[in-house]
């Protein structure tokens, strides 16, 4: 019997989570697949929504020729443009598009040889401070791409650094930025737009313009915590493994490294197959959300590389092989993550090592 640490991956949520992105922007939107599809599966994530999708944005050339090689045919956006010039030429054989966010990646396309032109989304830094031309360097690049043999098309797009945050006035102010470097630019109207992420996508719905570049609302966590009025997404993982031995303790007596955890009554404590070899989080602390049997309850102890406790005081019917939710359906992966210090990103990314398991509800 294989260990029972199991990401179970609902396809058809993937889709339902793409959908509501569209839904809320209103334009065309790339679903953002990057880093293995946030640890879902990049290729059988892309393949869910293959023939309705707008196109796919990863972060390098390396994630878009899996795509490619998987026999994805939609349009993939490279986030981080091109590293070397030597890229180029796979980048134009896959028929990829590419960010320029720099001015020496300006420069090398500009001077390069290619078969054929490359459509370019050109980033601007309106504030975040991270990639993209300052605002000063970025009507010129315009300029110098727009009409050039190698660019065949102009997308302008930038990237928030607290969209997340609805009480912060940063995001006005980086849509300023934008919007007014934007219009200093020639046939300005016609010039097709890419600011909003999932968090702008779910908190700043104002920005309605061309194309939304959703991430992790399609795996079903949003990133607006403020906010009643989100919509509803489906949670596409659901990490769950099973209860390999059950040990009942004294009131006074501890468990696991450390002793982190002091029972202050009579306790049975469950022990599962899954640790931080996993991709559960060793920060989380006692307390923490996950459910036994569909009932919820509570992370004791210390995470382990290979192992975790779950109070069972309360669930007298658990078992050996009882089934644990660490997150998914019943236990929010935000929860989790806010127990452990961290975001559902990160989580969602870590998991390794469990056993992958798709499947499309569409198709039951």
């Amino acid at each position: 019997m294989s260990r029972p640490a199991i990401a179970h991956i609902r396809l058809d949520a993937f889709r339902h989570n793409y959908r509501v992105a569209k839904q809320c922007h209103g334009g065309k939107a790339l679903a953002v697949i990057k880093a293995n599809a946030y640890g879902h599966g990049a290729v059988h994530c892309a393949k869910s929504i293959e023939g309705e999708v707008d196109g796919f944005a990863v972060a390098c050339l390396e994630e878009a020729l899996q795509l490619r090689e998987a026999g994805i045919p939609e349009p993939i956006l490279l986030l981080e443009g091109f590293f070397e010039a030597n890229e180029l030429p796979d980048i134009v054989a896959n028929d990829c598009w590419i960010v320029v966010h720099a001015q020496w990646q300006l420069e090398i396309l500009l001077s390069a040889k290619l078969a054929q032109p490359l459509q370019v989304w050109l980033k601007m830094d309106s504030g975040m401070h991270r990639l993209g031309l300052s605002v000063s360097e970025y009507v010129q690049a315009y300029e110098r791409l727009n009409g050039h043999k190698n660019v065949k098309k102009i997308v302008a797009m930038s990237h928030f650094a607290n969209a997340d945050n609805l009480s912060s006035d940063h995001t006005s102010q980086q849509i300023e930025v934008f919007q007014n470097t934007i219009h200093a630019l020639k046939q300005a109207a016609r010039i097709e737009l890419s600011l909003a992420n999932s968090a702008a996508i779910l908190g700043w719905q104002k920005i309605k313009r061309d194309w939304s570049r959703p991430g992790i609302m399609l795996y079903g966590a949003s990133p607006i915590v403020q906010s009643s009025q989100v919509p509803v997404l489906k949670p596409v993982m659901q990490l769950t493994s099973k209860i390999i031995s059950i040990r009942n303790i004294k009131k006074g007596e501890s468990v696991g490294y450390g002793s982190i955890f002091t029972a202050d009554k009579d306790t049975i404590i469950g022990v599962v197959a899954c640790g931080y070899a996993d991709g559960y989080p060793r920060s989380a602390i006692a307390g923490t959300p996950m459910a036994v049997d569909g009932i919820m309850t509570r992370l004791i102890g210390r995470v382990s590389m290979d192992m975790l406790f779950v109070d069972l005081t309360d669930i007298p019917a658990a078992s050996i092989g009882s089934q644990v939710e660490l997150w998914g359906n019943q236990v929010a992966a935000n929860d989790v993550a806010k127990a452990a210090g961290t975001i559902a990103y990160e989580l969602f990314c870590n998991v390794k090592r469990a056993h992958f398991q798709y499947f499309d509800a569409s198709n039951i």
